[in-house]
């Protein structure tokens, strides 16, 4: 296998999204595709799609990539409160830890504070403002 990635659906708002999380992760976006950058007459787009993001890709650290899109309106909204995944971010450091921890946490709500948790690692965990999950974890003996 080549990679595993995480791709998120957002309400309209995942260019808003991608600029957070690239203030935090750093980085450029490999890719921007607007859903008025494939309208033809075979695939035609609602004035109010238009300008929405069909692919955005921010790669992050080594191997990964973090990839979203915006739900057209016809599809209906995604759910912003479901709570049947989290995106589980591994650091190299306890300072890599808490930046990330905090910059992405910010505006959102904290679940379980960063901290040494029961297992031995550095964990923590939250909603960004976004209603994405997050799980950052340092373990210092990997």
């Amino acid at each position: 296998m080549k990679a595993i990635n995480s791709w998120i659906n957002f309400n309209g708002n995942a260019e808003e999204a991608f600029i957070f999380y690239q203030s935090v992760f750093g980085g450029e976006f490999t890719r921007i595709v607007r859903f008025k950058d494939l309208a033809s007459a075979e695939f035609q787009v609602a004035e109010n799609d238009a300008g929405k993001l069909m692919y955005i890709a921010l790669p992050i650290g080594k191997n990964n990539v973090l990839v979203a899109n915006d739900v057209p309106e016809f599809m209906g909204r995604v759910s912003e409160n479901e709570n049947r995944s989290k995106i589980y971010v591994v650091t190299e450091s306890r300072e890599e830890a808490d930046k990330i921890f905090n910059g992405l946490s910010a505006g959102g709500d904290v679940e379980g504070p960063i901290d040494d948790s029961p297992w031995g690692t550095y964990a923590g965990m939250f909603r960004d403002k976004y209603g994405i999950e997050w799980i950052v974890e340092f373990d210092p003996n990997n």
